[in-house]
């Protein structure tokens, strides 16, 4: 009992406690200063808030105006329901574990946030895969484009994405998910322990299968689009916007590769042991950052998403016939 209380007292000197007192299998919580709280929570907050709140703009201005019923528009709108989850869930709920570094919300939620964790950044790996291949054929074959990308193929790949980053998420977590106590971990823990060949194979399907293909396709753009600029021009009538478009796309895939290969290569360096290391931690956050990078980057680039922005602001969209506004600035 003597050795019990002075454990209990060196556990409070170096800023240490359960995370569930009346549970013998808890795991320990760090004890932080007070003013680091609030700074990360306020930060917290602000990130989920900003997050849902720009692409929630995305959202609504493709859903609302006609003119924007486009399938590209489909694929971004799609890419913009990922980042929504992130910052409605994944950025609430992962600032919180990082901050009590604590889980308070159960194995069967854990099981489910961790589902819902891989089956977004997967999705989002395949929206930019499907994003690639509608510009290659925009742009390479423009005359057409219009009979090759329908809606409808648009909206059946979309379901095919989800349902495939759906069925991957449960295979790979599988263990995790339905065999949680095959993992020794303690109460209040809510991570993924993968062996390093389970790292190597996610890695491969979920980053650099898909990321290949992608860098492939845009450098096929590339190519194309200065070797044929002329031609393009003047024959096959590709707009100055459907360009424009694959450019900023282009720009949504790299600031995607940015946030995500620091993270990977954290990963391969630290493997399990870098869910405790402060390079883990911060590339973690870099990754959730790229959940609000795309609606700026559509506000940079894009006028139409800024005018659309504007009337739901103002909430113009509440008008009759709202929906056909001109969002356009070449509209009359």
């Amino acid at each position: 009992m003597f050795d019990s209380k002075i454990m209990e007292d060196n556990r409070h000197r170096i800023g240490l406690q359960y995370c569930f007192t009346d549970n013998n299998l808890s795991c320990f919580r760090y004890i932080k200063p007070e003013v680091e709280y609030v700074i990360l929570y306020i930060f917290i907050s602000l990130a989920s808030v900003f997050t849902v709140f720009l692409n929630l703009l995305v959202i609504i201005s493709i859903s609302h105006f006609k003119k924007l019923h486009t399938p590209t528009n489909l694929l971004i709108l799609s890419l913009a329901v990922a980042d929504l989850i992130v910052g409605l869930i994944v950025i609430p709920l992962m600032g919180i574990r990082f901050i009590e570094s604590c889980w308070y919300f159960g194995e069967t939620f854990c099981s489910l946030f961790l589902f819902i964790v891989f089956v977004v950044v997967s999705a989002s790996l395949g929206n930019l895969v499907f994003i690639s291949v509608d510009r290659y054929i925009a742009v390479n074959d423009p005359l057409r484009y219009t009979v090759r990308v329908t809606t409808d193929k648009v909206v059946c790949c979309i379901i095919i994405n989800w349902l495939c980053s759906c069925i991957y998420s449960v295979i790979i977590l599988y263990n995790t998910m339905f065999y949680p106590e095959t993992h020794n971990r303690c109460y209040g823990d809510c991570t993924v322990h993968f062996k390093f060949e389970h790292v190597v194979t996610d890695l491969i399907i979920t980053f650099v299968a898909p990321s290949s293909v992608i860098m492939s396709i845009y450098v096929k753009i590339f190519c194309v689009a200065k070797h044929q600029a002329k031609v393009v021009n003047s024959v096959t009538g590709v707009s100055r916007s459907q360009r424009k478009a694959g450019k900023t796309l282009g720009i949504v895939v790299m600031v995607f590769f940015m946030c995500w290969i620091p993270y990977y290569i954290v990963i391969l360096i630290e493997g399990n042991e870098s869910t405790e290391s402060v390079e883990f931690n911060v590339t973690c956050w870099i990754v959730y950052m790229n959940s609000c990078m795309n609606p700026l980057i559509y506000a940079l680039f894009y006028k139409w998403f800024r005018i659309s922005a504007k009337h739901i602001v103002t909430l113009k969209i509440l008008k009759p016939s709202s929906e056909y506004f001109s969002i356009f600035p070449d509209d009359k």
